[in-house]
């Protein structure tokens, strides 16, 4: 379904899963803006070729869905040094792991697991919205660690406000899989593996399963009748959908 991967994929060497949305088209034919909205992993092991690269595109806001402990480990990356603005919006709050897992069970990456963010309450979705629909603020990064479990949450309910169909939120969910080589052969190289882990295992790590963001999508129809009605029912106006749409699609 998806046959511009090459194209909308930044493979950065010291960054994973960095690529843009802009190109695909909504049900109602319109096409949505490249380099308004980059989907990412973590970025502060980017090489100084990447930096470059990276510079490019004019980055005007990181939105950084990580844990402040995750940060602190990590380091925000290069983006706020660039100039770009930094706001941090945890999608799981400190402590949150644990909470999930009593919360949907040790279910691994899963649409059930998907769901259970939404048991944070309304406020990230909130502030993130917020954001897209200031003009001002784009383009963006978005990203957690690795880009793909909360980023491809939050990447799908932007998705579902453009009018994009279930079937390439899902198609594009699942573009991760085609840079989890690259990632294994990095931390190979630099860090080593972690312990219990080869290279299948990291590969499959960095993955995501094939009916994760399916499942997440049927709970949330189930629920709430379609991802707009959640967005809705946590009160995403219909002025800030349509001052999205103005800002992302041609």
């Amino acid at each position: 379904m998806i046959d511009d991967y090459s194209e909308r994929h930044h493979a950065f060497e010291g960054c994973f899963n960095f690529r843009d949305i802009g190109g695909y088209l909504s049900q109602d034919g319109k096409r949505i803006k490249k380099g308004l909205y980059f989907r990412a992993g973590r970025q502060d092991r980017m090489s100084d070729k990447d930096l470059l690269k990276l510079s490019d595109l004019n980055i005007s806001t990181q939105i950084d869905l990580r844990r402040p402990d995750e940060i602190l480990q990590q380091g925000k990356g290069p983006l706020e040094e660039m100039g770009a603005d930094y706001v941090n919006i945890a999608v799981i709050p400190e402590g949150g792991s644990d909470q999930l897992s009593r919360l949907v069970g040790d279910t691994g990456i899963s649409g059930k697991r998907y769901l259970g963010y939404l048991e944070f309450g309304p406020s990230s979705w909130l502030r993130l919205f917020e954001i897209l629909a200031s003009k001002e603020q784009l383009p963006v990064v978005l990203h957690c660690t690795a880009g793909k479990d909360r980023t491809g949450v939050s990447t799908a309910f932007l998705l579902s406000i453009l009018n994009v169909s279930r079937d390439l939120i899902e198609a594009d969910y699942l573009l991760t899989n085609l840079d989890t080589e690259r990632q294994a052969d990095f931390i190979e190289e630099s860090v080593g593996y972690p312990d219990g882990y080869d290279r299948q295992a990291m590969i499959a790590a960095a993955g995501v399963p094939l009916t994760a963001m399916k499942d997440f999508l049927d709970g949330v129809e189930s629920k709430w009748g379609s991802a707009l009605g959640y967005l809705e029912d946590i009160g995403i106006t219909q002025l800030q959908m349509e001052s999205i749409r103005a800002n992302f699609l041609e």
